[in-house]
């Protein structure tokens, strides 16, 4: 599915889909997804019929459903761009750098009380 494509209403309409899918592979319930999520039965009904909930009932259902860990492939946390591994090639670092020093903040001479 093309989801540039398609409309929000079918793109939440699809995502109610695969969730339904997902409940019916793991041969799950309504309602025992729903306890296990703390949600009522009519709310995961909503979700798996028009993919209409909040991200907290989305997250909710996906837990209940064991599937929480597909959110990597949904959206992968980012590296760093292409850019900054440009920028860094070559550079090896030779230390830690030490806690920095406010100016003007400079450690009093020995002896000077």
């Amino acid at each position: 599915m093309s989801f540039y494509a398609a409309t929000d209403q079918t793109v939440l309409a699809e995502l109610g889909r695969r969730l339904r899918q997902r409940r019916l592979d793991r041969n799950l319930s309504q309602q025992e997804v729903a306890e296990n999520a703390g949600l009522d039965r009519t709310t995961v009904g909503a979700l798996e019929r028009d993919g209409r909930a909040s991200l907290l009932t989305f997250v909710q259902v996906l837990r209940a459903l064991g599937a929480l860990d597909e959110l990597d492939g949904f959206l992968p946390a980012t590296g760093p761009s292409p850019l900054d591994l440009a920028r860094r090639q070559g550079e090896v670092r030779q230390r830690a750098s030490g806690p920095r020093t406010p100016r003007g903040a400079e450690d009093p001479e020995p002896g000077a009380d």
